[in-house]
Protein backbone atom coordinates (compact mmCIF):
# COMPACT_ATOMS: atom_id res chain seq x y z
CA UNK A 1 0.00 0.00 0.00
CA UNK A 2 2.91 2.59 0.55
CA UNK A 3 3.70 2.69 -2.78
CA UNK A 4 -0.19 3.20 -3.81
CA UNK A 5 -0.91 6.81 -2.05
CA UNK A 6 -0.46 8.77 -5.10
CA UNK A 7 -2.78 6.02 -7.49
CA UNK A 8 -5.73 8.48 -7.38
CA UNK A 9 -8.22 6.83 -10.21
CA UNK A 10 -9.92 3.84 -11.22
CA UNK A 11 -11.23 3.10 -14.65
CA UNK A 12 -14.40 0.89 -15.05
CA UNK A 13 -16.10 -0.38 -18.00
CA UNK A 14 -19.54 -1.31 -17.05
CA UNK A 15 -22.18 -3.65 -18.18
CA UNK A 16 -20.53 -6.83 -16.81
CA UNK A 17 -22.33 -9.53 -14.11
CA UNK A 18 -19.89 -9.90 -11.67
CA UNK A 19 -20.04 -13.79 -11.08
CA UNK A 20 -17.82 -15.74 -8.15
CA UNK A 21 -16.64 -16.43 -4.46
CA UNK A 22 -14.60 -14.47 -2.50
CA UNK A 23 -13.34 -13.63 1.32
CA UNK A 24 -13.12 -10.35 2.26
CA UNK A 25 -9.96 -8.78 3.73
CA UNK A 26 -9.97 -8.08 7.70
CA UNK A 27 -12.35 -5.60 9.38
CA UNK A 28 -10.84 -2.30 9.00
CA UNK A 29 -12.92 -0.47 12.02
CA UNK A 30 -12.24 -3.57 14.47
CA UNK A 31 -8.34 -3.34 13.92
CA UNK A 32 -8.43 0.69 14.45
CA UNK A 33 -9.75 -0.17 17.86
CA UNK A 34 -7.43 -2.71 18.42
CA UNK A 35 -4.49 -0.86 17.18
CA UNK A 36 -5.90 2.13 19.62
CA UNK A 37 -5.90 -0.43 22.49
CA UNK A 38 -2.68 -2.11 22.01
CA UNK A 39 -0.64 0.57 23.91
CA UNK A 40 -2.07 -1.13 26.93
CA UNK A 41 -0.05 -3.74 26.75
CA UNK A 42 3.44 -3.71 27.95
CA UNK A 43 4.65 -7.08 25.47
CA UNK A 44 4.46 -8.13 22.02
CA UNK A 45 1.17 -8.79 20.58
CA UNK A 46 0.99 -10.66 17.74
CA UNK A 47 -2.58 -9.87 15.76
CA UNK A 48 -3.15 -11.40 12.05
CA UNK A 49 -5.67 -10.42 9.62
CA UNK A 50 -4.98 -6.69 9.98
CA UNK A 51 -5.89 -4.93 6.67
CA UNK A 52 -3.60 -3.61 4.68
CA UNK A 53 -5.35 0.03 4.08
CA UNK A 54 -4.08 3.44 4.29
CA UNK A 55 -6.50 4.07 8.05
CA UNK A 56 -4.24 1.04 9.30
CA UNK A 57 -0.94 2.47 8.14
CA UNK A 58 -1.57 5.65 9.16
CA UNK A 59 -2.53 4.44 12.41
CA UNK A 60 0.46 2.46 12.80
CA UNK A 61 2.69 5.32 11.70
CA UNK A 62 0.84 7.37 14.81
CA UNK A 63 1.72 4.60 16.95
CA UNK A 64 5.94 4.83 15.92
CA UNK A 65 5.73 8.51 17.22
CA UNK A 66 5.43 7.15 20.45
CA UNK A 67 7.95 4.54 20.28
CA UNK A 68 5.62 1.06 19.65
CA UNK A 69 7.85 -1.28 17.71
CA UNK A 70 5.95 -3.13 14.45
CA UNK A 71 6.71 -5.18 11.98
CA UNK A 72 4.92 -7.78 9.30
CA UNK A 73 5.83 -11.46 10.27
CA UNK A 74 4.27 -13.40 7.32
CA UNK A 75 1.44 -11.72 6.82
CA UNK A 76 0.67 -11.08 10.87
CA UNK A 77 1.63 -7.93 12.76
CA UNK A 78 3.82 -7.94 15.68
CA UNK A 79 3.23 -4.65 17.96
CA UNK A 80 5.39 -4.07 20.79
CA UNK A 81 4.25 -0.91 23.25
CA UNK A 82 7.23 -1.89 26.17
CA UNK A 83 9.13 1.22 25.30
CA UNK A 84 5.51 3.53 25.17
CA UNK A 85 7.24 6.98 25.50
CA UNK A 86 5.13 10.81 25.58
CA UNK A 87 5.38 12.31 22.22
CA UNK A 88 3.80 15.13 20.10
CA UNK A 89 2.65 13.20 16.73
CA UNK A 90 1.88 15.16 13.80
CA UNK A 91 -1.52 16.80 13.50
CA UNK A 92 -1.76 15.83 9.56
CA UNK A 93 -1.19 12.77 10.47
CA UNK A 94 -4.00 12.17 13.38
CA UNK A 95 -5.92 14.39 11.07
CA UNK A 96 -6.16 11.85 8.17
CA UNK A 97 -8.29 9.53 10.79
CA UNK A 98 -10.62 9.91 12.93
CA UNK A 99 -9.54 7.24 15.38
CA UNK A 100 -6.61 8.74 16.40
CA UNK A 101 -7.88 10.20 19.00
CA UNK A 102 -9.38 6.97 20.21
CA UNK A 103 -5.41 6.65 21.90
CA UNK A 104 -6.14 9.36 24.08
CA UNK A 105 -7.43 7.00 26.80
CA UNK A 106 -4.69 4.03 26.53
CA UNK A 107 -2.11 6.51 26.35
CA UNK A 108 -3.19 8.43 29.17
CA UNK A 109 -3.53 4.79 31.24
CA UNK A 110 -0.26 4.16 30.20
CA UNK A 111 1.63 7.92 30.25
CA UNK A 112 -0.06 10.11 32.51
CA UNK A 113 -0.14 12.77 30.03
CA UNK A 114 -1.01 13.06 26.85
CA UNK A 115 -0.62 16.17 24.03
CA UNK A 116 -2.64 14.88 20.93
CA UNK A 117 -4.14 17.00 17.90
CA UNK A 118 -8.07 17.03 17.51
CA UNK A 119 -9.36 14.25 15.24
CA UNK A 120 -9.93 14.17 11.53
CA UNK A 121 -11.12 11.43 9.12
CA UNK A 122 -13.98 11.48 6.23
CA UNK A 123 -16.11 14.95 6.10
CA UNK A 124 -19.81 13.21 6.27
CA UNK A 125 -20.83 15.31 9.27
CA UNK A 126 -20.40 16.62 12.35
CA UNK A 127 -18.51 13.82 14.66
CA UNK A 128 -18.15 15.71 18.15
CA UNK A 129 -15.63 14.12 20.79
CA UNK A 130 -18.08 14.82 23.72
CA UNK A 131 -19.12 11.48 24.68
CA UNK A 132 -15.65 10.28 24.61
CA UNK A 133 -14.10 13.90 26.53
CA UNK A 134 -17.22 13.56 29.27
CA UNK A 135 -16.14 10.01 29.91
CA UNK A 136 -12.88 10.08 30.48
CA UNK A 137 -13.40 13.24 32.78
CA UNK A 138 -15.42 10.75 35.09
CA UNK A 139 -12.64 8.15 34.68
CA UNK A 140 -10.17 10.97 36.69
CA UNK A 141 -8.91 12.70 33.49
CA UNK A 142 -8.28 16.24 33.46
CA UNK A 143 -8.45 17.39 29.72
CA UNK A 144 -8.83 20.54 27.95
CA UNK A 145 -8.64 21.44 23.98
CA UNK A 146 -5.73 24.37 23.85
CA UNK A 147 -4.91 25.68 20.52
CA UNK A 148 -6.50 22.43 18.20
CA UNK A 149 -4.17 20.38 20.93
CA UNK A 150 -6.34 18.01 23.52
CA UNK A 151 -4.00 18.13 26.60
CA UNK A 152 -5.03 14.93 29.04
CA UNK A 153 -4.00 14.29 32.88
CA UNK A 154 -4.13 11.77 35.33
CA UNK A 155 -2.48 10.67 37.87
CA UNK A 156 -4.62 7.75 38.12
CA UNK A 157 -8.15 6.59 36.68
CA UNK A 158 -10.66 5.49 38.25
CA UNK A 159 -13.66 2.85 37.75
CA UNK A 160 -16.72 5.27 37.40
CA UNK A 161 -20.20 4.64 35.72
CA UNK A 162 -20.46 6.37 32.47
CA UNK A 163 -24.18 6.60 30.27
CA UNK A 164 -23.80 7.51 26.81
CA UNK A 165 -26.62 10.17 25.46
CA UNK A 166 -25.97 8.49 22.01
CA UNK A 167 -24.36 4.63 21.90
CA UNK A 168 -21.43 5.83 19.41
CA UNK A 169 -19.19 2.89 18.91
CA UNK A 170 -16.15 5.00 18.78
CA UNK A 171 -16.74 6.60 22.54
CA UNK A 172 -17.64 2.99 23.64
CA UNK A 173 -14.32 1.11 22.44
CA UNK A 174 -12.55 4.21 23.62
CA UNK A 175 -13.85 4.37 27.44
CA UNK A 176 -13.71 0.54 27.35
CA UNK A 177 -10.45 0.01 26.03
CA UNK A 178 -9.32 2.24 28.70
CA UNK A 179 -11.23 1.43 31.86
CA UNK A 180 -9.47 -1.89 31.75
CA UNK A 181 -6.70 -0.25 33.66
CA UNK A 182 -8.52 2.00 35.70
CA UNK A 183 -9.38 1.10 39.07
CA UNK A 184 -12.25 -0.40 40.22
CA UNK A 185 -15.33 -1.03 38.20
CA UNK A 186 -16.65 0.80 35.14
CA UNK A 187 -20.49 0.61 33.84
CA UNK A 188 -20.91 1.43 30.49
CA UNK A 189 -24.67 2.77 29.97
CA UNK A 190 -26.77 2.91 26.84
CA UNK A 191 -23.35 1.23 25.09
CA UNK A 192 -22.77 0.94 21.36
CA UNK A 193 -23.87 -2.92 20.14
CA UNK A 194 -21.81 -3.06 17.02
CA UNK A 195 -19.79 -6.21 16.50
CA UNK A 196 -16.90 -4.44 16.18
CA UNK A 197 -16.93 -3.34 19.62
CA UNK A 198 -17.07 -7.13 20.65
CA UNK A 199 -14.31 -8.21 19.24
CA UNK A 200 -12.41 -5.00 20.79
CA UNK A 201 -13.68 -6.87 24.14
CA UNK A 202 -12.60 -10.26 22.62
CA UNK A 203 -9.38 -9.03 22.69
CA UNK A 204 -8.56 -7.13 25.56
CA UNK A 205 -10.06 -9.81 27.26
CA UNK A 206 -7.79 -12.27 25.77
CA UNK A 207 -4.89 -10.28 27.31
CA UNK A 208 -6.45 -10.73 30.52
CA UNK A 209 -8.91 -7.52 30.92
CA UNK A 210 -12.01 -8.33 32.72
CA UNK A 211 -14.95 -6.91 30.55
CA UNK A 212 -18.77 -8.33 30.64
CA UNK A 213 -21.14 -7.08 28.54
CA UNK A 214 -20.22 -6.41 25.24
CA UNK A 215 -22.84 -6.54 22.41
CA UNK A 216 -25.28 -5.61 25.06
CA UNK A 217 -26.40 -2.25 26.40
CA UNK A 218 -24.65 -2.44 29.48
CA UNK A 219 -20.95 -2.88 29.46
CA UNK A 220 -19.10 -3.76 32.78
CA UNK A 221 -15.36 -3.19 33.20
CA UNK A 222 -13.28 -4.36 36.32
CA UNK A 223 -10.06 -2.91 36.28
CA UNK A 224 -6.68 -4.61 36.15
CA UNK A 225 -3.31 -4.15 37.13
CA UNK A 226 -1.64 -5.19 33.84
CA UNK A 227 -2.46 -6.62 30.52
CA UNK A 228 -0.30 -9.34 28.70
CA UNK A 229 0.94 -10.31 25.61
CA UNK A 230 -1.49 -12.22 22.69
CA UNK A 231 -2.39 -13.12 19.93
CA UNK A 232 -5.68 -12.53 17.95
CA UNK A 233 -7.21 -12.43 14.25
CA UNK A 234 -8.87 -9.77 13.20
CA UNK A 235 -12.42 -10.78 11.64
CA UNK A 236 -13.78 -10.27 8.59
CA UNK A 237 -14.82 -6.60 7.27
CA UNK A 238 -18.70 -6.61 7.41
CA UNK A 239 -19.12 -3.60 5.38
CA UNK A 240 -16.60 -4.60 2.66
CA UNK A 241 -18.53 -7.82 2.35
CA UNK A 242 -21.59 -5.76 2.02
CA UNK A 243 -20.14 -4.12 -0.46
CA UNK A 244 -19.57 -6.92 -2.98
CA UNK A 245 -22.55 -8.75 -1.76
CA UNK A 246 -24.25 -4.68 -3.20
CA UNK A 247 -22.46 -5.51 -6.35
CA UNK A 248 -23.82 -8.86 -7.29
CA UNK A 249 -27.29 -7.20 -7.08
CA UNK A 250 -26.48 -4.12 -8.85
CA UNK A 251 -24.64 -5.91 -11.71
CA UNK A 252 -27.41 -8.82 -12.02
CA UNK A 253 -24.75 -11.11 -11.26
CA UNK A 254 -24.10 -13.76 -8.50
CA UNK A 255 -21.45 -13.02 -5.88
CA UNK A 256 -20.66 -15.34 -2.87
CA UNK A 257 -18.50 -14.24 0.33
CA UNK A 258 -17.29 -16.25 2.48
CA UNK A 259 -15.73 -16.55 6.05
CA UNK A 260 -18.29 -13.98 7.60
CA UNK A 261 -20.54 -14.02 10.04
CA UNK A 262 -24.08 -14.02 7.90
CA UNK A 263 -25.72 -12.38 11.38
CA UNK A 264 -23.77 -9.11 10.91
CA UNK A 265 -25.22 -8.32 6.72
CA UNK A 266 -29.07 -9.17 8.28
CA UNK A 267 -30.00 -5.55 7.52
CA UNK A 268 -27.99 -5.14 4.09
CA UNK A 269 -29.67 -8.97 2.98
CA UNK A 270 -33.28 -8.42 4.50
CA UNK A 271 -33.21 -4.81 2.01
CA UNK A 272 -31.85 -6.86 -0.74
CA UNK A 273 -35.00 -9.46 -0.59
CA UNK A 274 -37.05 -7.11 -0.29
CA UNK A 275 -36.23 -5.31 -3.45
CA UNK A 276 -36.14 -8.60 -5.12
CA UNK A 277 -32.70 -10.40 -4.96
CA UNK A 278 -31.71 -13.93 -3.92
CA UNK A 279 -30.42 -14.52 -1.01
CA UNK A 280 -28.87 -17.65 0.64
CA UNK A 281 -26.90 -17.99 4.04
CA UNK A 282 -24.97 -20.61 5.16
CA UNK A 283 -23.18 -20.92 8.27
CA UNK A 284 -19.97 -18.72 7.36
CA UNK A 285 -21.17 -17.25 4.25
CA UNK A 286 -24.08 -15.28 2.28
CA UNK A 287 -24.52 -15.37 -1.24
CA UNK A 288 -27.07 -12.89 -3.70
CA UNK A 289 -27.75 -13.06 -6.65
CA UNK A 290 -30.30 -11.17 -9.13
CA UNK A 291 -31.85 -11.61 -12.46
CA UNK A 292 -33.53 -8.88 -13.28
CA UNK A 293 -34.34 -5.32 -12.20
CA UNK A 294 -34.84 -5.05 -8.48
CA UNK A 295 -37.89 -3.27 -6.84
CA UNK A 296 -37.98 0.16 -5.27
CA UNK A 297 -37.82 0.06 -1.46
CA UNK A 298 -37.74 2.09 1.88
CA UNK A 299 -34.22 2.36 3.82
CA UNK A 300 -33.21 4.12 7.34
CA UNK A 301 -29.80 4.04 9.07
CA UNK A 302 -29.80 2.94 12.29
CA UNK A 303 -27.13 2.13 14.86
CA UNK A 304 -26.47 -1.66 15.20
CA UNK A 305 -28.27 -3.98 14.17
CA UNK A 306 -30.28 -1.05 11.90
CA UNK A 307 -28.90 -0.55 8.57
CA UNK A 308 -25.65 0.93 8.58
CA UNK A 309 -24.59 4.01 7.99
CA UNK A 310 -21.48 2.81 6.24
CA UNK A 311 -24.37 0.79 3.49
CA UNK A 312 -26.20 3.93 2.84
CA UNK A 313 -24.29 5.54 -0.52
CA UNK A 314 -23.55 1.91 -2.00
CA UNK A 315 -27.20 1.23 -1.65
CA UNK A 316 -28.33 4.28 -3.13
CA UNK A 317 -26.38 3.54 -6.03
CA UNK A 318 -28.32 0.03 -6.56
CA UNK A 319 -31.73 1.44 -5.80
CA UNK A 320 -30.96 4.25 -8.70
CA UNK A 321 -31.89 1.17 -11.00
CA UNK A 322 -34.54 -0.15 -8.93
CA UNK A 323 -38.00 -0.04 -10.57
CA UNK A 324 -39.95 2.58 -8.94
CA UNK A 325 -39.16 5.32 -6.36
CA UNK A 326 -36.79 4.46 -3.11
CA UNK A 327 -36.06 6.55 -0.12
CA UNK A 328 -33.57 6.39 1.90
CA UNK A 329 -33.58 8.43 5.53
CA UNK A 330 -29.80 9.24 6.80
CA UNK A 331 -30.06 9.81 10.30
CA UNK A 332 -26.71 9.11 11.52
CA UNK A 333 -24.75 11.83 9.61
CA UNK A 334 -26.29 14.54 8.41
CA UNK A 335 -23.42 15.22 5.46
CA UNK A 336 -23.10 11.96 3.67
CA UNK A 337 -24.27 13.15 0.47
CA UNK A 338 -21.19 13.56 -1.89
CA UNK A 339 -22.44 11.12 -3.69
CA UNK A 340 -25.66 12.17 -4.78
CA UNK A 341 -24.55 14.71 -7.46
CA UNK A 342 -22.06 12.14 -8.62
CA UNK A 343 -24.27 9.55 -9.59
CA UNK A 344 -26.88 12.21 -10.66
CA UNK A 345 -24.18 12.71 -13.18
CA UNK A 346 -24.05 9.44 -14.47
CA UNK A 347 -27.56 9.97 -14.89
CA UNK A 348 -29.32 8.68 -11.51
CA UNK A 349 -32.25 10.64 -10.35
CA UNK A 350 -31.78 11.15 -7.06
CA UNK A 351 -32.99 14.16 -4.94
CA UNK A 352 -32.04 15.26 -1.39
CA UNK A 353 -34.71 16.30 0.98
CA UNK A 354 -33.39 17.06 4.29
CA UNK A 355 -31.60 13.88 5.39
CA UNK A 356 -33.58 11.95 2.93
CA UNK A 357 -32.72 10.99 -0.44
CA UNK A 358 -35.49 10.18 -2.77
CA UNK A 359 -34.12 7.70 -5.90
CA UNK A 360 -36.53 7.62 -8.79
CA UNK A 361 -35.08 4.69 -10.69
CA UNK A 362 -33.69 5.00 -14.18
CA UNK A 363 -33.57 2.55 -17.22
CA UNK A 364 -29.63 2.94 -17.27
CA UNK A 365 -26.89 5.09 -15.89
CA UNK A 366 -24.25 6.20 -18.20
CA UNK A 367 -20.50 6.35 -17.46
CA UNK A 368 -18.96 9.31 -16.59
CA UNK A 369 -16.26 10.87 -14.88
CA UNK A 370 -16.95 11.20 -11.03
CA UNK A 371 -14.83 11.76 -8.12
CA UNK A 372 -15.46 10.66 -4.27
CA UNK A 373 -15.62 12.52 -1.65
CA UNK A 374 -15.44 9.83 1.12
CA UNK A 375 -14.78 6.42 1.57
CA UNK A 376 -18.56 5.22 1.29
CA UNK A 377 -19.31 7.66 -1.35
CA UNK A 378 -16.29 6.00 -3.41
CA UNK A 379 -17.63 2.88 -3.24
CA UNK A 380 -20.98 3.92 -4.45
CA UNK A 381 -20.09 5.18 -7.54
CA UNK A 382 -17.48 1.92 -8.20
CA UNK A 383 -21.04 -0.05 -8.12
CA UNK A 384 -22.80 2.43 -10.49
CA UNK A 385 -19.33 2.09 -12.60
CA UNK A 386 -19.77 -1.61 -12.82
CA UNK A 387 -23.60 -1.50 -14.38
CA UNK A 388 -23.53 1.59 -15.90
CA UNK A 389 -23.11 1.62 -20.09
CA UNK A 390 -19.26 2.92 -21.21
CA UNK A 391 -16.34 3.74 -19.46
CA UNK A 392 -16.46 5.45 -15.52
CA UNK A 393 -13.23 7.17 -14.05
CA UNK A 394 -13.32 7.58 -10.51
CA UNK A 395 -11.29 10.20 -9.18
CA UNK A 396 -10.13 10.17 -5.47
CA UNK A 397 -9.51 6.93 -5.25
CA UNK A 398 -7.35 7.59 -2.25
CA UNK A 399 -10.76 7.83 -0.21
CA UNK A 400 -11.51 3.67 -1.05
CA UNK A 401 -8.17 2.94 -0.18
CA UNK A 402 -8.91 3.86 3.10
CA UNK A 403 -10.93 1.03 3.68
CA UNK A 404 -11.17 -1.69 0.88
CA UNK A 405 -7.96 -3.39 0.01
CA UNK A 406 -7.00 -5.15 -3.07
CA UNK A 407 -10.52 -3.54 -5.05
CA UNK A 408 -9.60 -3.86 -8.24
CA UNK A 409 -7.95 -6.68 -7.73
CA UNK A 410 -11.34 -8.40 -6.34
CA UNK A 411 -13.47 -6.98 -8.71
CA UNK A 412 -11.26 -7.76 -11.46
CA UNK A 413 -11.61 -11.75 -10.19
CA UNK A 414 -15.60 -11.87 -10.12
CA UNK A 415 -15.30 -10.74 -13.58
CA UNK A 416 -15.20 -7.11 -14.04
CA UNK A 417 -12.87 -5.03 -16.11
CA UNK A 418 -11.82 -2.49 -13.78
CA UNK A 419 -7.75 -0.92 -14.18
CA UNK A 420 -6.04 1.37 -11.59
CA UNK A 421 -4.34 4.10 -13.01
CA UNK A 422 -1.36 6.21 -11.48
CA UNK A 423 -0.99 10.32 -11.42
CA UNK A 424 0.74 9.64 -14.87
CA UNK A 425 -2.38 7.77 -15.96
CA UNK A 426 -0.48 4.74 -16.45
CA UNK A 427 -1.64 1.44 -15.45
CA UNK A 428 -0.55 0.11 -11.82
CA UNK A 429 -0.80 -4.04 -12.28
CA UNK A 430 -3.33 -5.55 -10.28
CA UNK A 431 -1.27 -8.19 -7.54
CA UNK A 432 -2.88 -11.16 -6.72
CA UNK A 433 -1.47 -12.09 -3.23
CA UNK A 434 -3.23 -11.00 0.37
CA UNK A 435 -6.30 -11.78 1.18
CA UNK A 436 -9.38 -10.39 -0.53
CA UNK A 437 -8.38 -11.83 -3.99
CA UNK A 438 -11.72 -14.35 -5.34
CA UNK A 439 -11.68 -17.95 -4.18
Amino acid sequence: MEGRLDVNTLKIRGGKPLIGELEVPGSKNSALAILSSVILCEGEVMLEHVPNVSDTLTKLELLHTFGVRTQWVEGSLLIDAGELRSAEPDPDAVGRIRTGFYLLGPLLARLGHVRLPAPGGCKIGARPVDFHVKGLRLLGAEIELENGYYIARADRLVGAEIYLDFPSAGATQHLMSTATLAEGITTIQNAAIEPEVVSLAEFLNRMGARIEGAGTGTITVIGVERLEPCQFRIPADRLQAGTFLLAGAITQGDVTVHGIMPDHQTPVVNKLREAGAIVHEGPDWVRVSSVGRLDAIQVKTMPYPGFPTDMQQPMAAVLALADGTSLIDETIYESRIGHISELNRMGARIQLQGRASVITGVERLKGAVVEASDLRAGAALCLAGLAAHGETTVRNVHFIDRGYENLEAILTGLGADVVRLDANGKRVEVTQAGPGIPR
